[in-house]
C-alpha cells in the first residue's frame, strides 16, 4: 500500500479529496449493484391454477422432480420462477 503524504493541504482540499475519493467508490458499487428481489412463492393450489392442472398431479409433479417444492411450518410452497423454467417448449 502506498504512503500519502499531506503537505501544504488545507482542511478543506483534504476533505474534498476525501469526498471525491468516496463518491467514485459509491458510483462503481452503484454500476454493479443489483438489489435482491423476493421470490414469489405459491401454495399448492396457486400453483395448480396457475398450470390449469388439479392438486394431484401437482404432487405427482413434485414426487417425479419436475417442479420442486418448499416447505414452512407444514404448508407447501412453490417458486414462481421455478414453475415457469420448468415449462419446455416443444419441438414441432
Amino acid at each position: 500500500m502506498s504512503a500519502l503524504q499531506f503537505i501544504n493541504l488545507t482542511p478543506e482540499e483534504n476533505q474534498n479529496a476525501i469526498i471525491k475519493g468516496v463518491e467514485l467508490l459509491i458510483n462503481e458499487l452503484k454500476k454493479d449493484f443489483k438489489p435482491k428481489v423476493p421470490e414469489d412463492l405459491m401454495t399448492r393450489q396457486e400453483t395448480a391454477d396457475l398450470l390449469k392442472a388439479n392438486l394431484a398431479s401437482i404432487h405427482n409433479w413434485t414426487k417425479r422432480g419436475l417442479i420442486q417444492s418448499y416447505g414452512l411450518a407444514g404448508r407447501v410452497y412453490y417458486k414462481s420462477s421455478e414453475i415457469e423454467n420448468a415449462i419446455v417448449k416443444l419441438k414441432k
